[in-house]
């Protein structure tokens, strides 16, 4: 393991927008992650860990050391007729975890497919798309405890999944690096296309699910056509949250806004982010879908993905956000909480 100085980390985040760290390692083994714990650079300096970048916005230098997470493989732990464990190390792309998969047949993640980002990054934000949430496969977490380099096993439960939330982002935030995420999924499953955007475009192509695989091609074809590459333009997928309301603010909200999207969740109501920037806009009569300010602006065809156009800082960006936050609040008296971290 090296440890080098003043590191570009433009390339490291998929906004692509320019940032430096102080001290930079990479970690490609466990062993490299003990003697990292060990390093005067790590214990005496801010840390940040780094997988595939895409959940982050460097808004300026990290004055500490940025540790990239490069730990790979894939295994499989426990198999019966009907069920299998696999581990992954956090390393691993997430989406290449999904190709594993569903090529041999197994079901759980696939309509997770082609989320960016690494294995380790996804009970953080307990990542969900198209219905599915990994909170419903995940089985446990290998992790270590930064302070006393112990390898620590965390249930589910311990880990305190919610909406795009698990306890790595509150009680636990900094305390623990994922080494490895264990999932366990099925043989044979029904598969879950309810969600209206895949039932449509399954319905609307013909296609008859017969395998996981098939599951996955389609919510990557449908990913494709609206969301864009961060290898083409800048961009951290999804930046906001959904929003979700009680009965009463739901009722106060349709009797204004009368097409208003909504979908009965855990006994909330979830109202789609997207829907709520493309009906409210910088001006009157613009809205925010396809706008663009300087450097910065909201996709045109997903409202909820927030664009680097080219030479971008973390900062313009993060103030386009908070321009569009205050646009939704003004309009429809809710707060969008983004579900990138700003560092």
């Amino acid at each position: 393991m090296k440890i080098s100085e003043d590191h570009d980390l433009t390339k490291l985040n998929t906004f692509g927008v320019p940032a430096r760290a102080k001290f930079f390692a990479e970690i490609e083994n466990e062993a490299d992650l003990l003697k990292l714990f060990e390093s005067p650079f790590f214990q005496n300096h801010p840390r940040l860990f780094l997988g595939g970048g895409s959940n982050v916005l460097f808004t300026k230098d990290f004055e500490g050391i940025v540790i990239l997470n490069k730990l790979k493989g894939i295994s499989i732990l426990e198999e019966t007729a009907e069920d299998v464990l696999i581990k992954s190390m956090s390393g691993e792309g997430w989406h290449e975890l999904v190709e594993f998969s569903v090529k041999k047949g197994y079901w759980g993640i696939e309509n997770l497919a082609l989320i960016p980002g690494t294995v380790g990054g996804s009970p953080v934000q307990n990542i969900g798309a198209y219905g599915v949430e990994i909170a419903e496969t995940l089985a446990r977490t290998e992790v270590y405890d930064i302070e006393t380099g112990q390898k620590v096993i965390l249930s589910k439960a311990q880990c305190e999944m919610g909406y795009r939330d698990s306890i790595f982002k509150h009680k636990a935030k900094g305390k623990y690096f994922i080494s490895a995420v264990i999932l366990s999924l099925k043989k044979n499953s029904p598969p879950k296309v309810e969600y209206r955007v895949l039932k449509d475009y399954l319905e609307n192509n013909n296609i008859i699910i017969n395998s996981p695989e098939d599951v996955s091609k389609a919510v990557s074809d449908i990913r494709r056509s609206k969301l864009p590459d961060p290898k083409v333009i800048g961009n951290a997928g999804s930046f906001f949250k959904n929003v979700f309301v009680d009965k009463e603010k739901l009722a106060e909200l349709l009797s204004q806004y009368m097409g208003m999207p909504h979908f009965e969740e855990d006994g909330l109501t979830k109202i789609p982010a997207g829907w709520l920037i493309e009906h409210s806009g910088p001006t009157i009569g613009i809205s925010w879908k396809g706008y663009r300010l300087g450097h910065v602006g909201v996709h045109d065809k997903q409202a909820l993905v927030l664009v680097n156009h080219g030479g971008a800082s973390g900062q313009e960006i993060k103030t386009f956000a908070e321009t569009i936050i205050d646009s939704v609040k003004q309009k429809f008296g809710l707060t969008l909480t983004p579900e990138v971290n700003f560092i």
